[in-house]
């Protein structure tokens, strides 16, 4: 077996994996094995994409975190994060204005949001 097919099949034998669903993103969080035996961890962001022919397709963005990069990683995410959150709050704007785009949508709370019921067409009415 050569390096390259001994690397695919290290990289598929993960160690332990999240996903976090967010809309039409989702974040996996993977942590691998080196050939070594250490681990690091994957960070893939998926979006799902539509062409205009209707054909759905995943646009992915990869991270590759080291151990020795962690301590680093988590207190500059936590500053960065905590400075958006102290200039703009933990409301997602889009989420409030997205009720200016679509009138059926109808921002309750910070969290919620209903939707109007639509109208039951019969397609043998058209």
């Amino acid at each position: 077996m050569n390096d390259f097919e001994n690397q695919e099949k290290v990289d598929a034998e993960g160690v332990f994996s999240k996903v976090l669903r967010a809309g039409r993103r989702t974040y996996f969080f993977d942590v691998r094995e080196t050939r070594a035996g250490d681990y690091y961890l994957t960070i893939t962001e998926s979006k799902k994409n539509t062409q205009e022919d209707g054909n759905v397709y995943y646009k992915k963005h990869k991270i590759y975190l080291y151990k020795e990069d962690f301590e680093s990683f988590k207190d500059m995410l936590d500053e960065t994060t905590d400075f958006v959150f102290a200039q703009k709050g933990q409301e997602v704007i889009s989420e409030r204005h997205q009720k200016d785009f679509d009138p059926k949508i109808k921002v309750v709370g910070k969290d919620e949001t209903q939707v109007e019921s639509f109208t039951n067409i019969d397609f043998d009415d058209i």
